[in-house]
């Protein structure tokens, strides 16, 4: 049994990538990852749901293994790749709308700085509208259109300019007491305020959104915000951007979430689980809008690898082989039924929302007060039963729970179990 220890090589990682635990992972299988040590953890994070099918499935494996006996990188601007060019056209037409010109890339910060600057390029416009609670990476780019915590932008001023922020429709930024429909349509005049008094819409390049915002709280919007989102797109020539970087590939029971709202927008960028847990994202467009991306205005060196291609044809397999969307709604299904029986018990779980298999639950004090301490604590408790979890929200009150597309209803069934103990636990410290 191995002896290796974190601590013993932290002095060569760099401080700025925080590390939630100290554990040192040598295999992972399914919803499982085993230490160094021999000790097992149920998986609920995933990679930050990335790992679409778990850890190291066999189809994965299998695609990886056999690509990279032929090849594993010549650069996709020199040369071109069977699997990268086989992706492309599925991808393609997995898309909604006139989504059908890729380009790939490697993370989902990268394709989001791709996506802003494709949409300069197209509109020959500036301004670029995002909202608060947002997060879309920490690439300058993309932290600059990031809003859910001043953290992530602090020490970095002056970013890119141009960018302003407007409300998304939740209820930690909507006047105190708003209902759903209240909030959509606050936060709808509160763009057109923002047209108004602070940028002029004919100077505006794009609208950037999560479809579902994702560290901001797996936030679900109505369906008239988001398509009140692309009518006033519509009505000043502004392209409307979706980040579905967490939220596509499946995780909301569609493949896009943005099928959910009946919304095509003009650019969108995937990532996370397309390559089933290799570094992979894409930005995807019309073919008008990224002929105006001409030769040289975007690079990359190692984007559209002919590896990750291969893992993420062979990801796209699985989906129709195992109807990845049917278990991401009937699993996602039971999930949530099951949250919502806990939120009915212990007066600490103040909501539980999301779609399909991207569900998160946010933790108050019965007076409706954020409870990031307490959450910490379940956190805490799920930590020492072998679970990992993965926070979310502004307030960092929420746990998210970010389970392979194909997990089963036993896996979650032992999720929830240790899971609830921690909340019971809680609970009873508190004295609720």
């Amino acid at each position: 049994m191995s002896t290796m220890k974190f601590s013993d090589y932290q002095p060569y990682l760099s401080p700025a990538l925080a590390k939630s635990t100290d554990l040192v992972v040598e295999r992972g299988e399914g919803c499982y990852v085993t230490t160094v040590d021999g000790e097992k953890y149920l998986d609920f994070v995933q990679g930050i749901a990335v790992n679409a099918l778990g850890h190291s499935h066999p189809a994965i494996v299998k695609a990886i293994s056999e690509q990279a006996g032929k090849l594993i990188n010549a650069s996709f601007n020199l040369v071109n790749f069977p699997t990268t060019l086989a992706l492309a056209k599925r991808l393609a037409e997995q898309c909604p709308g006139e989504l059908s010109s890729i380009f790939f890339s490697n993370g989902g910060a990268e394709a989001n700085d791709g996506a802003l600057k494709l949409a300069r390029a197209y509109t020959k416009r500036p301004a670029i509208i995002a909202f608060k609670g947002s997060f879309h990476g920490r690439t300058i780019g993309a932290t600059t259109v990031t809003g859910s915590n001043a953290k992530y932008r602090k020490h970095y001023e002056p970013l890119m300019g141009g960018v302003y922020f407007t409300p998304y429709p939740t209820r930690d930024l909507c006047p105190a007491g708003f209902d759903e429909d209240q909030r959509t349509e606050y936060c709808l005049n509160e763009i057109e305020n923002l047209f108004k008094y602070i940028v002029a819409p004919d100077t505006v390049a794009a609208i950037m959104m999560e479809a579902v915002q994702g560290e901001g709280g797996y936030v679900v919007p109505t369906k008239a915000f988001v398509q009140g989102v692309r009518d006033l797109c519509d009505k000043h020539g502004i392209l409307l951007i979706f980040d579905e970087v967490q939220s596509g590939y499946g995780r909301t029971g569609k493949m896009f979430a943005s099928e959910h709202f009946g919304v095509v927008p003009d650019i969108m960028t995937v990532g996370k689980a397309i390559a089933g847990g290799l570094p992979m994202s894409a930005v995807i467009s019309t073919p008008k809008i990224m002929a105006e991306w001409h030769a040289g205005m975007h690079g990359t060196t190692f984007g559209g690898n002919p590896v990750a291609a291969a893992a993420a044809l062979a990801v796209l397999d699985e989906f129709e082989k195992q109807d990845i969307l049917k278990n991401v709604n009937e699993m996602g299904g039971y999930l949530k039924n099951r949250l919502l029986e806990m939120k009915e018990k212990y007066p600490i779980v103040y909501d539980v929302r999301g779609l399909g298999l991207m569900v998160a639950v946010e933790f108050c004090r019965p007076d409706g007060t954020p409870a990031g301490d307490l959450f910490g604590k379940v956190k805490d408790l799920c930590f020492e039963n072998h679970m990992l979890t993965l926070s979310c929200g502004v307030n960092g009150n929420g746990m998210r729970f970010a389970t392979p597309l194909n997990v089963t209803k036993a896996e979650l069934d032992a999720g929830l179990a240790i899971f609830e103990d921690a909340v019971a636990a809680v609970c009873r410290e508190a004295g609720y």
